[in-house]
């Protein structure tokens, strides 16, 4: 789909982490395109992730279920949409542990309708077919988990999930594919490594680390911290997914990593010693985070704790890239080290933003904007 025209683009979840970095990304890219926004807004889905570009009419924001096939055939041809991305997903490992059913519903059944509602609107309108696409965004967890010295993954791996999560998300890849074979939608799949950077919902590993550094709150390590993990930061990721959809092959996926292997143990070191580094350069840092190991000097990798390892816990993900590298000139920007002193900076700079989802203040403004929340 190379941009020989405008794009009239669909975005599923854009207000969750990635989804809104990809929203924000395009818009500053692309300020001619039309953009709406699904997202049903369930916990991990924050408006205020959009906001500046609400406030200044630049998107369509729309609250509703990617398992609404109406809903989402409405929207295409109202709009007269010619691209999806999928991001909406659930995606938290421990989550799909213990309630996998709202991970089937989502992630293959929601799929599944995006799907129809696509083939439906664009396959039988001529004007449309021969311009557009669907792109969906994966996880290398499908592929399962790799020994330390076993080859990385690449976009002919089997698929062997470990969790409900990474089962769900290997369905969906399958019927993704299976619709670009079976009825010729017109569709490209990335799989990419483990994603950080701002707007990231503080469950996750860095972003609950950082936050736990901060407030003075132990720092839970699973296992022995020798977990191997790809990481990308996510404007890298964001990059990857615009040349797969305007230079990629369509019914191909390509593998979006950040060449970045590390440790678990390894990454909460690092993010500690940038924690450090921050308070030092920045004395008022102590006052406003007193709590803060950081702030005392006794340094931010005293609060790590080792706790009891999670279920399936995979050993090691790794993305070899070389196919998105060779074929569309991709590369990541941002080393590890780089990427997560923007992340921290980002945080630092937006506490009102990760107050807000913690304490439950972002729940009471959902509900007056839009209704109870899930």
């Amino acid at each position: 789909m190379a941009r020989q025209h405008k794009s009239r683009l669909l975005v599923t979840g854009g207000a969750g982490f990635i989804g809104s970095n990809f929203v924000h990304y395009w818009a500053k890219k692309y300020p001619q395109d039309r953009i709406v926004v699904l997202d049903a807004l369930t916990y991990a889905g924050n408006l205020q992730n959009l906001q500046a570009l609400l406030e200044q009419d630049r998107i369509r924001f729309v609250k509703g279920d990617i398992c609404d096939q109406a809903l989402v055939e409405s929207i295409l041809t109202e709009e007269a949409l010619n691209l999806i991305v999928h991001f909406a997903a659930e995606s938290h490992v421990d989550r799909s542990i213990l309630g996998p059913d709202a991970f089937l519903e989502t992630n293959i059944q929601g799929t599944h309708s995006m799907l129809k509602a696509a083939r439906k609107v664009w396959l039988e309108n001529p004007v449309v077919r021969d311009h557009h696409r669907f792109h969906h965004v994966s996880t290398d967890e499908v592929y399962g988990s790799l020994g330390a010295t076993d080859p990385a993954f690449t976009e002919t791996t089997p698929y062997a999930p470990n969790s409900p999560y990474a089962a769900s998300k290997a369905a969906s890849d399958h019927l993704v594919r299976a619709y670009h074979h079976t009825y010729g939608l017109e569709v490209t799949t990335s799989n990419c490594s483990n994603n950080y950077g701002p707007y990231h919902f503080p469950e996750k590993l860095i972003p609950l680390a950082l936050l736990h550094m901060l407030l003075g709150k132990s720092v839970p390590i699973y296992g022995d911290g020798l977990n191997i993990r790809d990481w990308l930061f996510v404007e890298d990721h964001c990059r990857g997914i615009e040349l797969v959809i305007t230079e990629g092959n369509v019914g191909d996926t390509y593998n979006i990593g950040g060449n970045c292997e590390r440790t678990n143990i390894d990454l909460i070191q690092t993010l500690c010693n940038l924690v450090d580094q921050a308070f030092q350069a920045k004395p008022e840092l102590a006052q406003k985070y007193p709590d803060s190991p950081s702030a005392t000097g006794s340094g931010a990798a005293s609060l790590i704790r080792y706790v009891k390892d999670r279920p399936g816990h995979d050993r090691r993900y790794a993305i070899d890239a070389r196919k998105i590298f060779h074929e569309l000139g991709y590369r990541p920007t941002h080393s590890l080290e780089t990427g997560l002193a923007q992340t921290v900076h980002w945080y630092l700079d937006n506490e009102s933003w990760w107050k807000a989802v913690m304490d439950g203040s972002y729940s009471r403004w959902m509900d007056q904007q839009y209704g109870t929340a899930k």
